[in-house]
């Protein structure tokens, strides 16, 4: 269950009731950051990519996975951040005997899931996918990193290059761009985000708010760019062929 805490904003005084956020994980469990609700929310004075996500284990299936940090904005202007308490490692599931009813090898005991459909790096599984809504640039680059790993890809982060606009995303395999801005992305965004990639001998996709002129779908076809639009829902929509074939698990 999704915690709520009361706090108050050391600037202003208001008082708030905060809701840690819940996530999906790929075994289709809600994630929820636990709170610490003894330690005091900080005060965010440099924000950073690096301290914006935070580790939490799934209590369903023990993966564990990278989850926004949680955070309030007040409406001062003040960003708090919530501390997360320790949660206690999972003990190691026994052994089974060689008497275990239906062991076999390879079998998974202790928690341990089916394979599903395979995602983009190989990774199990896809459900359903869960938004998150998107209110500020950083929303969508949320949204953005949540739906490549519901695609399947792991460790998703700040890529190292830097794209003439928005924010890129990297994970094995594949290098993202997403584009918060309210202009549609151009020709040249979609080919500085080619090369880039095909520098890094990897997949390129692209995430916009705004959507695309005809030119730059036009090239992301020619150069099978999968082109998405996320709207304020924060759920992707893909708008050319390539998009269509990496939802549905297809890409090449």
């Amino acid at each position: 269950m999704p915690e709520t805490v009361p706090v108050r904003c050391p600037a202003c005084g208001r008082e708030h009731l905060y809701t840690a956020p819940a996530y999906p994980c790929p075994c289709g469990t809600p994630v929820t950051p636990p709170l610490d609700r003894l330690a005091a929310p900080r005060v965010v004075t440099r924000p950073t990519w690096d301290d914006a996500w935070v580790t939490v284990r799934c209590g369903s299936c023990g993966r564990v996975g990278e989850w926004p940090q949680p955070e309030l904005g007040c409406s001062c202007g003040t960003m708090l951040r919530f501390p997360l308490r320790r949660e206690p490692r999972p003990a190691p599931a026994a052994p089974a005997g060689p008497d275990a009813v239906g062991a076999s090898p390879g079998a998974t005991h202790g928690g341990g899931t089916a394979a599903p459909l395979r995602g983009g790096n190989g990774e199990p599984p896809r459900g359903v996918f869960q938004p998150v809504a998107i209110r500020t640039a950083r929303d969508a680059v949320t949204a953005a990193a949540l739906y490549l790993r519901w695609l399947g890809y792991r460790h998703v982060r700040r890529a190292d290059q830097r794209q003439p606009k928005g924010i890129g995303l990297a994970a094995r395999g594949i290098l993202a761009q997403v584009d918060p801005t309210l202009l549609p992305a151009e020709l040249r965004d979609v080919e500085c985000l080619w090369l880039t990639a095909m520098s890094a001998s990897a997949r390129c996709v692209y995430f916009s708010l705004a959507g695309y002129d005809d030119d730059a779908r036009s090239m992301a076809d020619r150069l099978d760019v999968p082109l998405f639009v996320l709207d304020l829902t924060g759920t992707p929509q893909p708008v050319n062929s390539p998009a269509d074939e990496l939802a549905a698990g297809r890409a090449r």
